[in-house]
């Protein structure tokens, strides 16, 4: 499912009292990194990432590197926080009330 901008603003304003699950260290991306998002995300569906103070990653990259090594969405990335979405497939609970944004 492609995120259009509203649906984006959706799961932004969903995401927005959503304490932050994963924090990125100095070492930035890893394998290890993406299953653990992965493995967080499978249930919840939209969850976020702190990258922390101390890591000098570009923000970006690091977002869309893990995306992508776990097939998810980058909703947004605001300020040192990003936010990921993907659909359960089979437990959906955001991804039915996404399906009514137009």
């Amino acid at each position: 499912m492609s995120l259009t901008s509203k649906r984006r603003a959706f799961l932004r304003k969903r995401a927005h009292n959503l304490e932050p699950i994963f924090r990125i260290g100095k070492e930035g991306f890893s394998e290890t990194l993406a299953q653990g998002v992965l493995e967080a995300l499978t249930p919840r569906e939209l969850i976020k990432v702190k990258i922390l103070q101390n890591s000098e990653v570009d923000k970006n990259e690091v977002a869309y590197e893990i995306a992508e090594a776990i097939e998810a969405e980058v909703v947004g990335i605001i300020g040192r926080t990003i936010i990921f979405y993907k659909e359960n497939q089979d437990k959906p609970t955001i991804s039915l009330e996404l399906k009514a944004v137009k």
